[in-house]
């Protein structure tokens, strides 16, 4: 990442969003540094949990491997095969076999959800998963991804949408926790107009995070973009200054 490109968002941010945590980013590569891998799962484990540490400031890799969940490895990128019966569990279930997760009202419905959400390769053996400020200029993110607070939100939301008429320059899809921080927002990258998508609204995934947090993933170019504009957009208003002075007093910190 350009050093001075960073030092000028870690500015505005401190400026316009005092208070608020920093975002984290990813990319895939094909080496890992092995002070960060991410330890191998013993069971099931969330990588939402994971992501917990790297919000607080330690960079982590993953594989194929070091994912302790069939959707993660999906929606990161690792394995396109569904676990067995996954139109069952998203559902109704199977009695006496698969307690059903009642995400989608049928089977038939899940297939055809699935149809909207086809898996892809990941573009390197390893992703990694680091705060903003501990990049370095070796790397390269691909997507930033804010875990905030309604106020924070707001802000971010606005801004998203500050240079376009489409109004829908945020979009909320129904998937995984994993899958809202990743995999839609990576496929956004292929877009000539990525849009921002906000998430974390997976029940399974919202003990992972607090009570008043969502996520908010942004693809590089558009944050870029949103970077730029910060200067001449509402975040110098008066309004928004209302809703700075909150966010500087109560934070929305893990």
């Amino acid at each position: 990442m350009d050093r001075n490109f960073q030092d000028r968002f870690l500015e505005k941010w401190t400026r316009y969003f005092a208070g608020a945590e920093l975002p984290i980013g990813f990319y895939y590569s094909d080496t890992a540094d092995r002070r960060n891998r991410a330890r191998i799962p013993r069971g099931h484990r969330c990588i939402i949990g994971d992501l917990a540490k790297v919000r607080m400031g330690r960079p982590l890799c993953f594989d194929a491997g070091t994912i302790g969940c069939f959707g993660g490895k999906r929606y990161l990128g690792f394995e396109s095969a569904l676990a067995p019966d996954f139109e069952y569990f998203l559902s109704c279930g199977i009695p006496g076999k698969l307690e059903g997760e009642r995400y989608k009202k049928s089977p038939d419905l899940v297939k055809e959800h699935l149809r909207h959400q086809k898996p892809w390769k990941a573009p390197g053996d390893y992703i990694h998963f680091k705060r903003f400020d501990m990049m370095g200029e070796e790397d390269q993110p691909l997507v930033i991804i804010f875990f905030a607070c309604p106020d924070v939100l707001s802000g971010l939301f606005t801004l998203a949408n500050f240079d376009q008429a489409d109004p829908c320059g945020v979009f909320a899809p129904f998937g995984a926790g994993c899958a809202s921080i990743v995999d839609y927002p990576y496929q956004e990258l292929q877009s000539p107009e990525p849009r921002a998508v906000l998430g974390m609204f997976d029940v399974s995934a919202r003990p992972y995070v607090p009570s008043n947090v969502l996520s908010f993933s942004v693809p590089w170019p558009k944050f870029v973009r949103m970077v730029d504009n910060m200067e001449e957009s509402f975040l110098i208003t008066g309004s928004w200054n209302s809703v700075r002075r909150r966010i500087k007093k109560t934070g929305d910190r893990p």
